[in-house]
């Protein structure tokens, strides 16, 4: 026997409700079963002869089964969206949105996997035991510092795809706003001086891949501050940080980072006063991408920005993994299942960014509904999957 719904604070009738009643994805068959000629062949006993020569050679899967063309989006709700650890039922709803984005976009077939939170390795093992039905899997939603040892541990353990898109995806998108930005200012990306607000999981992604790309000078930091090597505080991803960021080994908060900057990223939330962004250099840009508040504010931006990004929907230059994740498991899939490599990822921002013909100041990546942009990130994908 069901339990009752309890009294709910939330209008149950209104359209976003509606709109996920029953919720968003189901299982559809691909081969007509129409008889017992068809059934015999679906399944027994004509099933047997395939799967005796899976068994033999176990890489026939990726023909022979649907594993070659399915995902699956795992999630243990520690980390959702900015509602926080909601966890695992009331992530489900983002993972199954996240299902029909890789259909839509790629043709890729995902399911919804939340898990109950638990250890690291806990998390790793049971994701390991799910890992033969998939052809890839798609990290979602898992809190810092835990989802770097989580994809670490499941790309060492694994010779599938593994991609956390809350780091790489969001990075892979930023990135290629970045080289549209100095296209249209006439910059170098070698000299700019950036500021990254916020060391999780998408922060540490930004920041590595930016450096990658060719970013000297980039200073992160955190609800203490800049991250430098003389902070006593510091966790180990963090430790990292200091290392290899901040080469004019500034010291302080977010306010001294900014003075003279040239790009702010915020992946922190919270807001950045005024007077803070004043100081940034003339001809800035503003990649202020908490959802659903920027950590500043739009308008307060373009008076002092010669490039704003969001990511929201709503106004310009939305930085949307959606430009990334479809087009990145698309390709590595047709590749054969690859792992995911830093050369994908830079592969993939040039394709999203070379895909705006025309980039001007409030044009620096494709819209989302942008005809093309996952075919041309596998493309650029498979390319460098050798």
């Amino acid at each position: 026997m069901s339990e009752p719904e309890q009294q709910s604070s939330f209008d149950l009738d209104g359209p976003a409700f509606r709109a996920h009643e029953g919720g968003k994805v189901e299982v559809r068959a691909t081969k007509p079963l129409r008889d017992k000629d068809d059934l015999s062949l679906l399944y027994t006993p004509g099933v047997a002869d395939v799967c005796l020569a899976i068994a033999e050679d176990p890489t026939l899967s990726r023909r022979f089964t649907a594993r070659n063309n399915t995902v699956a989006v795992v999630s243990d709700g520690t980390a959702v969206l900015g509602l926080g650890d909601i966890g695992p039922l009331g992530a489900m709803p983002v993972m199954e949105g996240k299902a029909v984005l890789f259909k839509h976009f790629a043709g890729v077939d995902a399911i919804p996997i939340c898990l109950e939170s638990g250890s690291v390795d806990e998390l790793v093992d049971a994701v390991e035991r799910l890992a033969p039905s998939f052809g890839g899997i798609n990290l979602e939603d898992i809190s810092a510092p835990r989802c770097f040892d989580i994809e670490r541990k499941l790309q060492e353990r694994l010779d599938i795809p593994v991609f956390h898109d809350d780091q790489h995806g969001t990075a892979i998108v930023a990135l290629a706003g970045l080289i549209n930005a100095c296209r249209v200012t006439d910059r170098q990306m070698s000299s700019l001086r950036v500021v990254v607000a916020g060391a999780g999981a998408a922060g540490v992604a930004v920041t590595k891949l930016f450096e990658l790309a060719g970013v000297r000078d980039i200073v992160v930091t955190d609800s203490r501050g800049i991250i430098e090597p003389g902070r006593r505080d510091l966790v180990a991803h963090k430790q990292d940080l200091a290392a290899t960021t901040n080469p004019r080994r500034l010291r302080g908060t977010l306010a001294d980072a900014l003075v003279d900057a040239d790009v702010y990223v915020g992946v922190s939330g919270g807001q950045v006063p005024e007077e803070q962004v004043a100081t940034m250099a003339d001809g800035c840009f503003i990649f202020a991408m908490a959802n659903p508040t920027p950590e500043v504010h739009p308008d307060l931006a373009h008076k002092y920005a010669a490039i704003v990004a969001t990511g929201r929907s709503d106004y310009p230059n939305q930085i949307n993994n959606v430009l990334a994740f479809p087009g990145i498991f698309r390709g590595a899939l047709d590749a054969g299942g690859v792992q995911i490599s830093e050369e994908m990822k830079l592969a993939a921002a040039r394709a999203i960014a070379d895909l705006v013909e025309e980039p001007r100041p409030d044009l620096i990546v494709p819209p989302v509904f942008q005809e093309g942009v996952a075919e041309a990130v596998a493309a650029a994908v498979a390319a460098h999957a050798g």
